[in-house]
């Protein structure tokens, strides 16, 4: 202990050797890197989210333009060395040429590799048209061929022989992203509605806790097809977009207003609640100022284990071809491309491929919401 009469040198080094208090946020995030599984799943969504902000960049094709000579082409290796004509290898990133032969014992194409054909491969490559960021217009892309009109399927072509790969990338943009905006209007109606519920109780709390019964006992697919039923067909894609992340939220945010109700219950008679309202602040300024932010980091994670259902609702009913239609591209309407037996036999890549990666990000997301949800109560551990 430091006596009083101590130089300040002597309280200084004292002082440095007591630990250092650490706020909220910053147990929580000490708390979460423990959680090694759930911090490497931290960056696994974040360069997901970098897939789909740069998508354009990242795709080595337009995820529009189809080629009639290549439906179901599958996917094409990539090869390291080529032979000069002396004979000698050399490194380059190439793929082979694709030859289309008609297999006549069971009556349909295949595609074989053309040894004849070589499809030099860089980085940095110049294709088609589009906007950085939706502002710089450019034409250079992170990876494909050197010559612009040259096709590569390093994850095989659909039916109308449109590269896999560059719909897989599109596609996450709009999937993720509707997992964001769904989580905000989520977020929105759920604390409102919860804090409304719990703050004041009485007639408030009865009338707000039966619509949530009611929401939630009406089955959820039957619920999304008929939503999704009274949209009109000429909408703009677009517009389509917006009310399919609407439906997609209309369930999600009652867990959430449960949860705030329950939350709210347990601290509008704690003292700091108490002492505000006596301080004369309304009952919107309590909520906002104190009752939210005292359990914050609660809704984050909450949050973030809520947006792999939403992406997942999005899948299903795109799926199902109740949520967006073509020309949107998403993980479900790439999905729904093999729907049929005929497509999987041929082209098993159209249901690996969007699966795979859909499993990825919500294994990503949930793995992340788990951390989260350990590290919200930093001071229980």
């Amino acid at each position: 202990m430091t006596s009083i009469d101590a130089g300040p040198d002597v309280i200084a080094e004292e002082a440095g050797k007591m630990p250092a208090l650490l706020g909220p946020w910053a147990l929580m995030w000490r708390q979460f890197r423990r959680h090694r599984l759930a911090h490497f799943s931290l960056y696994v969504v974040g360069l997901i989210y970098v897939v789909a902000l740069f998508g354009e960049f990242l795709s080595p094709a337009d995820y529009l333009e189809t080629n009639t000579r290549a439906p179901f082409a599958p996917p094409q290796a990539i090869h390291f060395f080529v032979e000069d004509a002396d004979g000698q290898r050399r490194f380059q990133l190439h793929a082979k040429g694709l030859k289309m032969e008609l297999d006549r014992v069971a009556l349909r194409r295949t595609f074989v590799e053309d040894e004849s054909k070589v499809i030099p491969l860089s980085f940095f490559v110049r294709g088609y048209d589009y906007k950085l960021l939706w502002l710089i217009p450019t034409n250079v892309h992170l990876f494909g061929p050197e010559n612009p009109r040259d096709r590569v399927y390093l994850l095989g072509a659909d039916r109308l022989g449109r590269d896999v790969l560059s719909r897989i990338i599109m596609g996450t943009r709009i999937s993720m992203s509707i997992g964001l905006v769904g989580v905000a209007v989520a977020l929105v109606i759920g604390v409102s509605l919860g804090g409304l519920s719990g703050y004041y109780g009485g007639w408030v709390d009865t009338l707000i806790q039966r619509l949530i019964e009611f929401l939630r006992s009406i089955p959820t697919i039957p619920l999304w097809m008929g939503l999704a039923a009274a949209i009109p067909l000429d909408w703009p894609p677009l517009r389509t977009y917006f009310v399919v992340t609407i439906i997609v939220s209309m369930i999600g945010w009652t867990t959430l207003a449960r949860e705030v109700r329950g939350k709210f219950l347990s601290l509008r008679s704690e003292d700091f609640v108490v002492a505000a309202r006596l301080d004369g602040l309304t009952n919107w300024e309590i909520i906002r100022r104190h009752l939210v932010p005292s359990f914050a980091s609660h809704i984050i994670a909450s949050l973030t284990l809520a947006v792999p259902l939403m992406i997942l609702a999005e899948t299903s009913l795109s799926f199902l071809g109740i949520g967006l239609q073509p020309p949107i591209v998403s993980w479900g309407t790439l999905l729904k491309e093999a729907q049929n037996i005929r497509s999987i036999i041929e082209a098993p890549w159209l249901l690996i491929a969007p699966g795979a990666t859909i499993v990825v990000a919500v294994l990503a997301l949930n793995f992340t919401g788990d951390g989260l949800r350990d590290a919200a109560d930093p001071y229980a551990h």
